[in-house]
């Protein structure tokens, strides 16, 4: 991986351009997600709601969340003494909740898709801070390196 170091700035660039559109859709999604509860299942609006909900998700944010791992990854390949530092591995571990949640985020879509969610607009409102949250401190971590 010696040969991308020269190219390391420009693979942090768009690693961190692949953050923001995953991020943006993360926060998205389960915004859509309460309205789309509110909604009758089978009317014109759930329909909508659909649509918006599988090309957000396939569209933009698997895209982008495969782009944040494949150029996060180079960063690491081209620097793996980054895997000692503390705040890397709480990082790490924060990612992998925020992947465990755009599982999630991809299991409910599916639910709304078959007219099968069972949850309330009020329990996506309260799941829509969560990547906020989470992005918080993985911002913090990355950029003060506080351990």
């Amino acid at each position: 991986m010696v040969f991308l170091a020269e190219y390391y700035l420009w693979i942090k660039a768009l690693h961190i351009i692949s953050v923001i559109f995953w991020m943006a859709g993360m926060a998205y999604l389960p915004r859509l997600f309460v309205y789309h509860a509110e909604c009758e299942a089978g009317s014109d609006k759930s329909e909508t709601f659909k649509v918006m909900e599988r090309r957000l998700l396939r569209g933009i944010v698997n895209p982008a969340m495969i782009a944040t791992f494949l150029f996060g990854g180079l960063m690491l390949a081209i620097n793996p003494s980054l895997f000692s530092d503390h705040w890397m591995q709480v990082k790490l571990v924060l990612i992998l909740v925020m992947s465990g949640l755009h599982g999630l985020f991809s299991r409910w879509r599916k639910a709304f898709e078959r007219d099968e969610n069972r949850r309330p607009s009020r329990f996506y409102r309260i799941v829509n801070e969560a990547p906020p949250t989470l992005v918080i401190f993985i911002v913090l971590l990355a950029v003060a390196k506080p351990f």
